[in-house]
């Protein structure tokens, strides 16, 4: 049996239970009996609840039972596009946005091609179509992960048998991973450029390392000041998360209450009263004014974390704060730069007392108790990267 197994519900024809894993995610788990009388266990990676992977263990068993008498329940041919639109009415609304973009270009490819007729030849060209007209690897990922998603509910929905896109190698992404950090000097430039409402969202993103739909989609009722601190909800990981607020962002947010309190949100449109659905152009024209290339707004998180561990708050801290599951997540947002190598390899020069002396450092650092050290290390920041007052 799994380690850390809970709640094992009995269904009559199976059982459901959940695992939760080191990163504390709640895994839904089915165990059945298959047509040789083996017993399988295996994960239900789409359940979010015990009632869809009840469901999903009942077609399971069904399938099982067909494939022991014969039966063949084979559904009629599905066009591809078809099935699409079936698959975003049952996805939640949280992921329904990036999944609707990039369903209408695997739909303007397949078209009407019938799911079964779908052949891991064709999902490479689609890669490969993706590539030519300049979509990094990354992204091609993304639409074979959405893709492979489709047919993993096709098949559970008797559409098709298997699933193609598991024949087909997903790209490493270890070597297109962009290291864009926002210098202090540009910023300095881009504020001075950026309008008023754009200037405090910024404030917010360089201060906080939350994503720019948690920022656009912030309310007063998720800002404490008594206690200095903000609560992020609908996370891209589902889970809530705490962020203590510095003085820059603690005075900031007290401006903007004091000019638009009677709002529930904290940026929103003027005209409209509602929040920002988006703010591309102005930042790109911000960027722009301020000489500044290459620079996505997301790139604002990934300064976020850089800046804290090069002023030594531990990459655990780090990840607790953008609210990361895995630290192997975080390692992606945080960039060494120049400077950084440069004392990281100067640690190597200099004479033995010098090198014993650092090594004595090192040594304290790695026995200190660990919310010790990143308390000492954040009372260390500047104001405009964290603080923990």
């Amino acid at each position: 049996m799994p380690k850390g197994k809970t709640k094992r519900v009995n269904c009559g024809f199976g059982y459901v239970y959940t695992r939760k894993k080191s990163d504390g995610k709640i895994r839904f788990y089915l165990e059945y009996y298959t047509a040789s009388g083996k017993r399988k266990q295996e994960v239900d990676k789409l359940a979010s609840s015990y009632k869809e992977a009840i469901i999903s263990l009942q077609k399971k068993v069904q399938r099982e039972h067909d494939k022991l008498y014969g039966i063949d329940r084979k559904k009629e041919s599905q066009g591809f596009s078809e099935f699409a639109q079936i698959y975003l009415d049952a996805v939640n609304k949280e992921s329904w946005k990036d999944a609707n973009s990039r369903m209408k270009e695997l739909v303007k490819f397949f078209g009407d091609t019938e799911l079964r007729k779908i052949t891991p030849l064709m999902i490479r060209k689609f890669r490969n179509s993706r590539l030519k007209i300049g979509n990094t690897k990354g992204t091609c990922n993304r639409y074979l992960a959405l893709l492979k998603r489709v047919f993993f509910i096709a098949i559970e929905e008797g559409y098709a048998e298997e699933n193609p896109v598991k024949k087909i190698k997903f790209y490493s992404e270890g070597d297109t991973l962009k290291e864009r950090i926002l210098t202090d000097e540009e910023e300095k430039r881009l504020m001075e450029t950026s309008s008023e409402h754009l200037k405090s969202i910024l404030i917010v993103a360089l201060n906080t390392g939350m994503r720019r739909g948690e920022i656009l989609n912030l309310k007063w009722i998720q800002i404490d000041f008594r206690m200095r601190r903000l609560r992020v909800e609908k996370t891209k990981s589902r889970k809530v998360r705490y962020i203590p607020m510095n003085d820059i962002l603690f005075e900031e947010l007290q401006k903007l209450r004091n000019r638009n309190a009677q709002n529930p949100y904290v940026f929103f449109n003027s005209e409209t009263g509602k929040p920002y659905m988006d703010m591309k152009k102005g930042f790109k024209a911000a960027c722009r004014r301020a000489e500044i290339q290459g620079l996505r707004f997301h790139d604002l998180r990934h300064t976020f974390a850089t800046r804290l561990i090069q002023n030594g708050v531990d990459i655990e801290t780090v990840r607790d704060l953008l609210g990361h599951y895995s630290i192997s997540i975080t390692q992606r947002y945080v960039h060494s730069n120049d400077e950084m190598r440069r004392k990281a390899v100067e640690l190597l020069s200099g004479n033995s007392e010098k090198m014993t002396r650092k090594k004595d450092n090192l040594l304290h650092i790695c026995y200190t108790d660990r919310k010790k050290q990143t308390r000492e290390s954040l009372e260390r920041l500047p104001n405009h990267l964290f603080s923990m007052n």
